[in-house]
């Protein structure tokens, strides 16, 4: 019989599963895989696309005006990455759509926020379609 070749989320041999990590870039949950058993506490990005965009100004912006909108807001209100995307990038806003939703998926991993969809809490990291953004309860 031949050697099995370890899953993805399987853990080190004999080892303690690692703890959970989020993507530096994306705010996607890291999935742990055998290639990082050695260095997984250096682990920061999800994939090389992830590792060679990094965190560009933008994106730190981004994640500073979510929570400057929703404060501005009602409690309980949510906002649309949308809005944040129009407040950074004027008239440009639609290129920074998806950098809008990879700030509130860090925004989420910090604890800062939830990301919804139909008024229901959902994982960011598998959430497709339309979102909303609201401060944590």
């Amino acid at each position: 019989m031949g050697r099995q070749r370890a899953e993805a989320t399987d853990p080190p041999e004999g080892g303690i599963p690692p703890g959970e990590k989020t993507c530096a870039s994306c705010g996607r949950r890291i999935e742990w895989r055998a290639k990082w058993a050695d260095d997984w506490a250096s682990v920061r990005y999800c994939s090389a696309a992830c590792r060679s965009r990094g965190l560009r100004p933008v994106d730190r912006e981004l994640q500073e005006v979510i929570p400057r909108l929703l404060a501005a807001r009602a409690e309980g209100a949510t906002i649309c990455p949308s809005e944040a995307a129009r407040a950074v990038g004027g008239e440009e806003w639609r290129e920074l759509m998806e950098p809008a939703r990879r700030a509130a998926r860090r925004l989420v991993a910090a604890g800062d926020v939830e990301i919804t969809q139909r008024g229901q809490v959902v994982d960011p990291s598998t959430a497709k379609g339309p979102i909303r953004i609201r401060t944590r309860r």
